[in-house]
């Protein structure tokens, strides 16, 4: 089972490979790391992605918070939370199927934010499902490349019932 983890660390210098370096070692597979800033500059936040079952969780947030830089974890009801993914996607696009392009980028309420002869560059955001489902369909064109920034989420405010 997929879980997302939510880690408060010092904002230091080698945190990240700190943290990193307990995952490798104790060979638990990181999804997806995203690190940033907080509204305090004295700390980071982490959005760890991990796959295990619930046994394998509590290691991980074991191992964790025996490292100094850790500050408080929290794994993410994922019924009760705020995720998003971003994508820039190259996509081959000539003259021809620029409208179409266009059409899809708006369904999925995406943003050209590069444009060329041969080529569009789109932003996307959403959850992982909408950003795979926007990819599949633009492979009909030709992607180029592709980035992903990987999950960063927040717990909600009010309980979903």
């Amino acid at each position: 089972m997929r879980h997302i983890l939510s880690v408060t660390v010092s904002n230091q210098p080698a945190v990240l490979a700190r943290i990193s370096g307990l995952f490798s070692r104790r060979n638990f597979n990181i999804l997806s790391l995203n690190v940033g800033e907080t509204d305090k500059p004295e700390f980071s936040r982490m959005t760890i992605v991990v796959e295990g079952n619930d046994d394998t969780i509590e290691q991980v947030k074991k191992q964790l918070y025996k490292l100094i830089d850790v500050i408080k974890i929290t794994d993410l009801n994922q019924t009760n939370m705020v995720e998003r993914d971003m994508a820039l996607i190259k996509v081959n696009c000539n003259k021809n199927q620029r409208s179409q392009v266009i059409q899809v980028v708006d369904v999925f309420r995406g943003k050209i934010v590069d444009f060329s002869i041969e080529t569009v560059t789109v932003e996307v955001t959403g959850d992982e499902n909408k950003i795979t489902a926007f990819i599949e369909i633009l492979k009909d064109f030709g992607i180029k490349e592709i980035v992903r920034t990987g999950i960063i989420a927040l717990d909600r405010e009010l309980s979903v019932s």
